[in-house]
């Protein structure tokens, strides 16, 4: 069988008594979307950070292509091609927003001085912000910081791409927008894993939904499936006394 993109096998992460990765096992293919859910406090950006490499998991195994990434140090991974981006930008406020897409470019892709010009501007295009390339950064309104944390990702060149509530404070119509650009990042071939409390967006994009909570796999299944299931109405969504 074809190796995963991605897959996690039996991964646990403790912070002493708290446990926040409780034995996840997790498998996305090549292409694939998958959405997570899950209450404030579940282990949804500790799963990141597990993936991403910024956390070492105290047991289980970590996948990328079949090859064992579990000890590879962050940037490694993101050499290999895993892309992420963060629940609060923070991006390079004294720079422009070219300059920041240009050093994700140059030193997460590897891309030469020559390739930065034409690679950033169609990621600038894409996430919408190719009239705004000579800003500085630390001037821009949240929309924009969320447009350019999502372009600086890309601009690693993932094959696998992690998203952190990159909707939140977005409006109705500012999340139709980010929902095209991630569908058309899909169409490109990126995978993408994406942790969301603006379900509606979510739901919009993803194959596939698991459920955290405690640190535990408690659903996984088609989008429907899952945001129908009686446990996570109960421990997500709520349900009538």
């Amino acid at each position: 069988m074809q190796p995963a993109l991605l897959e996690l096998k039996g991964v646990s992460k403790s912070f002493g008594a708290l446990v926040v990765a409780d034995n996840i096992d997790l498998r996305l293919e090549a292409g694939e979307a998958l959405g997570i859910i899950g209450p404030n406090g579940a282990g949804k950006s500790t799963l990141f950070n597990l993936v991403a490499g910024l956390l070492r998991p105290a047991s289980g195994t970590i996948l990328l292509d079949g090859h064992d990434v579990t000890a590879t140090p962050a940037e490694a991974r993101c050499r290999a091609g895993i892309g992420r981006s963060f629940q609060v930008p923070q991006p390079f406020g004294s720079l422009t927003v070219f300059e920041n897409t240009a050093a994700a470019a140059l030193f997460g892709a590897g891309k030469s001085p020559a390739e930065v010009a034409d690679f950033c501007a169609d990621i600038l295009e894409l996430t919408g912000l190719i009239g705004k390339a000579d800003r500085l950064a630390g001037g821009l309104p949240l929309l924009d910081r969320k447009r350019l944390e999502l372009a600086r990702a890309l601009a690693t060149g993932p094959r696998l791409l992690l998203l952190d509530e990159i909707a939140g404070g977005l409006t109705d119509a500012e999340c139709q927008t980010l929902i095209a650009t991630i569908r058309e990042i899909r169409r490109r071939g990126v995978a993408v894993i994406w942790i969301e409390h603006v379900v509606h967006a979510l739901l919009a994009v993803v194959d596939r939904l698991i459920a955290l909570d405690f640190g535990r796999v408690v659903a996984e299944g088609a989008p429907d499936q899952v945001m129908n299931s009686e446990i996570v109405r109960t421990i997500y969504m709520g349900v009538p006394a």
